[in-house]
């Protein structure tokens, strides 16, 4: 699933391709995938800007609507030019001015996509209850907000309430970075630590954004170019090979439902 990175590249992409242009047509959508609005209602829009809030991709428009995408697993939002053929499983095609059209295709239709009025959005039970941004909150506050509750750190840090747009690759990555077991309780690891570990994320989602992202399988950014942050993983997928800090085979169990990927000799477990 793009995480918070993926969608940060995908969404400043996006903001310099499309922003000023007015959607002239929907083409095409599929029903199964809209959560909310009328895409009859796009026509004649004018997208002023694109953004992101926790892993959404949200084109807002003018009269202050918002077309917000959820890609999940494996949906892409991008810009395809005129005569272009469309990817098979296309759910929305939204033709601007200039006849470049904006994509958005899942393989798996675990995506959706809403329009969303001002006062729509944050009435939406989904938006209202994310968490801070991380690269908007200071690592001493997140700390904080982990260590307030009793339940495991990596549980924690995949909790979108908690923190907004965090998945198992940055949390695996930020874990080890701090030197953390990702099946320590929160609320035992020092406050020290969890601002250590606050603070890594913090650098690591950085490193991945200018890094345009990871590409595992799918995910593609709003040029159709993969990322290349996956060169830099130092435990995330890298079960049984040799532990970056110590050398010793890096191991991997179910911790909070996910894979979690760690070294049991430098992570210490709290």
């Amino acid at each position: 699933m793009p995480e918070l990175p993926e969608v940060e590249t995908i969404a400043r992409g996006l903001h310099t391709l499309v922003q000023g242009r007015r959607i002239r047509e929907v083409l095409h959508f599929t029903p199964s995938v809209l959560r909310a609005g009328n895409p009859g209602s796009l026509p004649g829009r004018t997208i002023t800007y694109v953004s992101r809030r926790a892993k959404l991709l949200l084109v807002h428009l003018d009269q202050g609507e918002c077309l917000a995408f959820h890609l999940k697993m494996t949906g892409r939002v991008w810009v395809a030019s005129p005569g272009q053929d469309l990817p098979k499983h296309t759910h929305l095609v939204c033709e601007l001015e200039g006849r470049d059209r904006l994509i958005f295709e899942d393989t798996r239709r675990f995506g959706f996509f809403g329009i969303y009025g001002p006062q729509d959005i944050e009435a939406w039970s989904f938006y209202q209850n994310l968490g801070p941004e991380p690269l908007q909150s200071t690592a001493e506050d997140l700390a904080l907000r982990l260590g307030a509750r009793r339940a495991g750190v990596k549980s924690l840090l995949l909790n979108q309430t908690v923190l907004a747009g965090i998945g198992n690759i940055y949390a695996d990555e930020s874990l080890f970075a701090a030197r953390i077991h990702p099946a320590s309780l929160a609320a035992n690891i020092p406050l020290a630590k969890r601002v250590q570990l606050c603070s890594e994320l913090q650098r690591i989602l950085l490193e991945a954004i200018a890094a345009g992202g990871s590409t595992i399988s799918d995910y593609r950014n709003a040029y159709g170019k993969s990322g290349i942050f996956q060169d830099s993983f130092e435990v995330y997928g890298k079960k049984g090979q040799p532990c970056p800090a110590c050398g010793r085979a890096l191991k991997a169990e179910q911790i909070a439902g996910r894979t979690s990927t760690h070294c049991p000799r430098c992570q210490k477990l709290y």
